[in-house]
Formats: structure tokens, C-alpha cells, sequence
């Protein structure tokens, strides 16, 4: 008796406990179901993308030709990986009392694929920059902002 008891008491603490977590979620009316799985969505319209800390490496070259050369083939790299949808968030950042230079953003699954990815960037290669990477949860929407992006710069770096 007490065994049928305890049974519908975490019963009815189940149905009260769902009920009351679904009265504080909200169905978005502005869903797009076809964008969401196209975009790799889960159901708060998020997913888990590889982000990539760009910090300076051990190997300062002096030789401006040299590193100008290294910079021109970094910013080829990410133009590439950016056409190939891989790379959704590139930029530098300002100067900073951890040796932080950049920051990627990869919209791949793994460390493994982010790092074939950065194989042919000849800064890291060379060791101009490191890179420490995270997995960062973020909105599933990100990679829309590349079109707009592509219409709001006047002069190429």
C-alpha cells in the first residue's frame, strides 16, 4: 500500500512539475522550421560551434616582407574558409594585457575539424599566433550575418 502510495505521489509531482515548466516557456509565433533545421537549430534555436582564441606565439618575425607575406596568407585563409561556410566570425581584437590578437569562430562540430581548418593559416604554422580553442554555445542563426556582411564594407583590408 505504501509502495502504491509513493508511486502516485511522484506521479502527480511529475504531471505538476511539467505542467508548471511548460506554463513558463512561450512558442515563438515567428518559428521558421525549415530555417532551423537548415541552420542546424535545437529547439532554443542554439547549437555548438568551435571558437578559437588567436594569441600571439612564440616566433615574433622581424623581416616585414616575411610577415607580410604570413598576414596576406592569413587573411587568404579566412576569406577561404569564410566562402566554404566554416568560418562564420573572424576579427582582431584591441590591445590587451593577455596577448589575445583574434578570435574565430567555426561553425564545425569538433576540435579536430577546427584544427584541420587552421592547417593551411601560415601564421599559426609558422607560430606567429596560437590558437586555444572552446566550445561556445551560441544562436544557430550566425552564419545569416555573412551575406549582410558582404554588403556593408566600402574598401578590402
Amino acid at each position: 500500500m505504501k509502495m502504491i502510495k509513493m508511486k502516485a505521489i511522484t506521479a502527480i509531482a511529475l504531471v505538476l512539475l511539467t505542467a508548471f515548466s511548460a506554463a513558463g516557456q512561450k512558442t515563438n509565433p515567428d518559428y521558421d522550421a525549415a530555417l532551423a533545421t537548415k541552420l542546424g537549430a535545437d529547439e532554443y534555436g542554439m547549437k555548438m560551434y568551435v571558437m578559437v582564441i588567436l594569441k600571439t606565439g612564440p616566433n615574433n618575425v622581424q623581416d616585414q616582407v616575411r610577415r607580410d607575406s604570413l598576414f596576406a596568407g592569413h587573411m587568404a585563409n579566412i576569406s577561404k574558409l569564410a566562402e566554404m561556410k566554416k568560418l562564420v566570425v573572424a576579427g582582431p581584437f584591441g590591445d590587451n594585457q593577455r596577448s589575445y590578437r583574434g578570435i574565430f569562430i567555426f561553425d564545425v562540430p569538433s576540435f579536430e575539424e577546427a584544427n584541420k581548418l587552421m592547417e593551411n593559416d601560415p601564421t599559426i604554422k609558422e607560430k606567429v599566433f596560437e590558437a586555444e580553442l572552446y566550445h561556445w554555445y551560441g544562436s544557430a542563426a550566425l552564419p545569416e550575418y555573412l551575406q549582410a556582411s558582404e554588403k556593408v564594407w566600402k574598401v578590402s583590408p
